[in-house]
């Protein structure tokens, strides 16, 4: 597996069986937007490429679960910390099962782990590596001969995106601990966690033998990576991780993602008119560190290549698949199976890997139209793309019925019956007459040797 290494700007072998990864998560004060959803999808699709390779694999994302926008959120809505905390958590998991993200190993929370960042501080207070101001605990990056190795950036090029505060020593020194009366007991004052911080303790409790991966997006490189490894440097003379990988910015037709901007996507209001597995299918269709421009145009062209799967899927009258067990051992063993490997392996190749699906589906297609398919083989093969790309998992009828609530099922179920009883009757007008009333609402009813079958129609 070979994967390009943000800090060496290069393609690097992933040369050891056993992995630890770990994805910087969501900060959770408000839903998950499009650019978190790439985020887990990008990274997930490495997880499960590791996997499908027999690799040993442990990941983590974390959830910042104190931090300056939840302390707003909180005055703004009465809610205590905690509240906010786990509405948001749900939320976000809820998306992520949509997307068919698979569960993390380690889902830590900053609150859980005050104690670890109280003493990775004083480590670095003991390393004479901080100095206190009135409003809290610095590091002094001075002190540190290897900042800016992770970005390879000068501080006029980054001074943008740092907190302004002119009591600094230096203007890329961080905040380690603030001083506050209303949070935790410390050695050196009362109060919270920085951001930079966190992360750091958080890695260094779960992965103790190192971390192997370190993911996030691209945003993220300058200043939070970068003063998570500085922080890590200070502590414990080593690296924070082997690997860095990030994806690109997500951009809202051409404009980049953000909140102030007013076109942050939230998943949700995505999932109202799409199946989490076309927006998948959509969101991976750009190689992980490409930037990628959302339109809903797109969205929908995306969700009508991923419906050619489904019309094999349903031809093969397959119904849902399993996704992974990480308890039991898959092999992948399939032609299809090895190509798509074969192509993630060169850091996560997906171009490559979506055409390899088109022909497949072409080729299935082709051999089923000739009576030269081996349905057992096709069958085997669509199983293993789910584990590996994510999709493919759901029933066909599921798929394409995306949408109707189970009242229109139940009205559509009635005027079934009705039909049925009128063909009965030799009234063929009614018949045909309830068939266009309900093509008229995007129902199309199909007659087959099993009975009526009906399916949205989503051209």
């Amino acid at each position: 597996m070979n994967l390009f290494d943000s800090v060496l700007k290069e393609k690097v072998k992933l040369d050891k069986k056993n992995v630890n990864i770990y994805l910087c998560g969501p900060t959770v004060y408000d839903d998950a937007h499009l650019g978190h959803a790439r985020s887990s999808i990008c990274f997930d699709l490495l997880r499960r490429t590791l996997l499908a390779l027999g690799f040993e694999v442990k990941f983590a994302r974390n959830y910042t679960d104190i931090d300056d926008k939840l302390l707003k959120k909180m005055s703004q809505t009465g809610q205590s910390l905690e509240q906010i905390a786990e509405f948001y958590i749900d939320s976000y998991e809820a998306d992520m099962r949509a997307l068919n993200v698979l569960e993390p190993n380690f889902k830590p929370r900053a609150t859980h782990f005050i104690k670890e960042m109280i003493e990775l501080i004083l480590e670095l207070e003991k390393g004479g590596f901080t100095y206190v101001l009135k409003d809290g605990i610095y590091l002094d990056t001075s002190k540190d001969e290897g900042y800016f190795s992770l970005s390879k950036r000068s501080l006029g090029e980054n001074l943008s995106r740092l907190e302004f505060n002119e009591g600094r020593k230096n203007e890329s020194d961080f905040v380690l601990w603030k001083f506050d009366e209303n949070f935790y007991e410390a050695p050196f004052g009362k109060g919270r966690p920085g951001w930079h911080t966190e992360c750091v303790a958080m890695i260094e409790t779960l992965f103790k033998d190192g971390l192997d991966i370190h993911c996030g997006g691209i945003d993220l490189l300058f200043p939070h990576h970068e003063n998570e490894a500085s922080q890590h440097r200070c502590a414990c003379d080593k690296n924070l991780a082997s690997i860095w990988l990030h994806n690109g910015f997500v951009r809202i037709e051409g404009e980049k993602m953000s909140k102030s901007l007013n076109n942050s996507f939230f998943v949700k209001d995505a999932l109202r008119d799409f199946c989490g597995e076309a927006l998948r299918f959509y969101l991976l269709n750009s190689h992980y560190r490409a930037h990628f421009n959302f339109s809903l145009q797109d969205l929908k062209a995306a969700s009508k290549r991923l419906d050619k799967l489904y019309r094999l899927k349903k031809r093969l009258n397959l119904q849902s698949f399993k996704d992974f067990d990480e308890g039991l051992q898959n092999e992948f063993k399939t032609k299809l199976a090895q190509s798509l490997l074969e192509a993630l392996s060169d850091d996560l190749n997906i171009s490559v890997a979506l055409s390899l699906v088109d022909e497949f589906v072409a080729h299935a297609n082709l051999a089923l139209d000739e009576n030269k398919a081996q349905i057992k083989e096709l069958e085997e093969s669509l199983k293993e793309l789910a584990l590996i790309l994510g999709f493919g998992f759901l029933d066909p009828h599921e798929y394409f019925n995306f949408g109707i609530d189970e009242a229109f099922k139940k009205e559509i179920e009635e005027q079934i019956k009705l039909r049925d009883e009128a063909k009965k009757a030799k009234n063929y007008a009614l018949a045909d007459e309830i068939r266009a009333n309900l093509a008229k609402k995007n129902i199309i009813l199909m007659d087959t040797a099993e009975g009526v079958l009906w399916e949205k129609n989503n051209e």
